[in-house]
């Protein structure tokens, strides 16, 4: 049986499920790419939303990217949002909430890198829920270029 929604985190139940889709990527410094993603948001009854995002390339299937995190409620019209990645990147978020339009901005207010990862200097998030499509824009500033668009995607719940 499914944990009960905490109250904490109703406001944010237009997330919850499992979606799947597809995006491409392009920043100055690679060449333009397009991959599939799968990304889960679950709760487990307590007052945070767990998230997980795999993608791997849409030509040949290999493993691209992967992050983990918990979106933490600020009462009802703001978030937190904690990112890890497996190459070294941990991204801390502060952002507003509409639940009414389904739409989630997060801009990062600390990146951390371990002493191997690549620099990235700024992220910025935007998500937006339209029934059962989840569409996202990623921003970043890394490697000395400037915030910019880096990736995009729409995803559908299964």
């Amino acid at each position: 049986m499914a944990p009960s929604l905490h109250d904490d985190v109703a406001h944010l139940s237009f997330l919850l499920g499992e979606w799947h889709g597809s995006g491409e990527g392009r920043y100055p410094t690679i060449e333009p790419f397009g991959y599939n993603e799968q990304v889960e948001f679950r709760h487990v009854g307590k007052p945070f939303v767990s998230y997980v995002q795999r993608t791997k390339h849409a030509e040949t299937g290999l493993p691209l990217h992967a992050e983990s995190g918990y979106l933490r409620p600020v009462g009802v019209d703001a978030v937190e949002f904690v990112v890890v990645q497996p190459s070294g990147i941990v991204e801390v978020h502060a952002g507003t909430v509409d639940a009414g339009s389904g739409s989630i901005v997060l801009e990062a207010t600390d990146v951390l890198t371990t002493p191997t990862a690549k620099e990235v200097s700024a992220v910025r998030r935007s998500l937006s829920v339209d029934g059962d499509a989840l569409s996202y824009t990623v921003d970043m500033g890394a490697v000395g270029q400037p915030l910019q668009h880096h990736l995009s995607a729409t995803l559908h719940r299964q």
